[in-house]
């Protein structure tokens, strides 16, 4: 069995890491690095960290807008789909990356497995949404992380090809907190804070957020106005607009630059709440018990909000003060197992080569 599997942005990187080791145990693997995330801080340190096999095509497309990223990356890989003639094309969550590759494949008749299918936020504002709905309905083997993600599938009329797995992130963070504890002190100290204070861990990088001036200021001045001292890894996305719009964070956040996986894994396992309007982080932080507020009217991932462990909230000052208290009170007393035993990765191995002796 031979497989390509499309990576371009963090998110990506970190997902394909136990799937990708899985598949090369068994099987011939080709990886397809589409450049949509070209940073060393977003993409080259990821292979590193997570022991990835070097791409065997990256195809170095780079930044553009949503039609120019996805056309490239679209016409680069058909080249690379014809010469390897895969079994499967697998394509990972619901970045440009994931639906070119998708629909690259699908129009090559190449059957196409989808990681973290059947995700809805509901919100079609959100170029990830289309993304998503989108590769569900041209993929034949749709890997779901959670049973909300099935039921969103049968919704849709997709029934066939879907495999309640469990979610990757399980694998990845399973033993990985307790190796990496030993540089907290190394990552604390660009923080400006000592060891045992309490801080948020923030991130924030969606157009939504960071491209409307009011919007971003907004998030700046309430960030900045909070009794609780946060830490900030700037996207570059944000670094840009707060330099466009001549915004800057008050002392009381820490602006640091993006963090690699284990540094985000370090900060994370070391807050005490998460403030974000990333999909994974709300995951990762819901895996790790740390309570969350994402910058957000919708999330994916509404069975954290349902726990109780995750608040949806817009950055007007007075409910997202009443947002972080609310976080930062007890947690809840139940924390359900959404995301499955460890093993996904093998899992999705074994269903491929099931699916395709079939």
């Amino acid at each position: 069995m031979k497989v390509i599997t499309v990576v371009g942005t963090r998110p990506e990187f970190i997902q394909t890491a136990p799937v990708s080791k899985a598949i090369r145990a068994r099987q011939t693997e080709i990886l397809v690095h589409t450049g949509q995330h070209y940073d060393h801080n977003m993409s080259d340190v990821f292979f590193a960290e997570l022991d990835l096999p070097e791409p065997e095509y990256n195809l170095g497309v780079g930044s553009g807008s949503h039609a120019r990223q996805t056309g490239q990356i679209m016409i680069e890989l058909e080249r690379v789909i014809l010469d390897e003639e895969p079994d499967w094309v697998l394509v990972y969550g619901d970045t440009n990356s994931t639906i070119a590759a998708g629909l690259t494949a699908a129009k090559l008749h190449i059957p196409v497995a989808h990681v973290e299918a059947g995700l809805r936020s509901f919100d079609r504002a959100m170029p990830e949404e289309i993304n998503r709905v989108i590769t569900d309905h041209i993929s034949d083997l749709l890997f779901a992380p959670t049973q909300a993600a099935v039921a969103n599938l049968k919704r849709e009329g997709i029934v066939e090809g879907v495999r309640m797995v469990g979610d990757v992130r399980v694998d990845v963070l399973t033993g990985l907190v307790e190796r990496v504890r030993g540089r907290f002190d190394q990552v604390l100290q660009a923080t400006r804070l000592a060891r045992g204070e309490a801080f948020a861990l923030a991130t924030i990088h969606r157009p939504s957020n960071t491209d409307a001036v009011g919007r971003l200021r907004a998030i700046v001045e309430t960030l900045s106005a909070l009794e609780l001292p946060v830490v900030l890894p700037v996207h570059p996305r944000l670094g840009k607009m707060l330099n466009t719009f001549g915004l800057d964070f008050g002392e009381n956040v820490r602006t640091i630059p993006p963090a690699s996986f284990l540094d985000m894994v370090v900060l994370l396992d070391g807050c005490e709440i998460v403030i974000t309007d990333s999909g994974g982080l709300q995951k990762e932080a819901y895996i790790l018990r740390r309570p969350t507020v994402t910058v957000r009217d919708s999330t994916e991932w509404v069975e954290t909000v349902e726990a109780g462990w995750n608040r949806l909230c817009e950055p007007d000052p007075a409910s997202f003060r009443a947002a972080v208290a609310a976080a930062r009170a007890a947690p809840p007393a139940e924390h359900p197992d959404f995301y499955g035993a460890p093993g996904v990765g093998a899992r999705i191995c074994a269903a491929l080569e099931e699916a395709l002796i079939r």
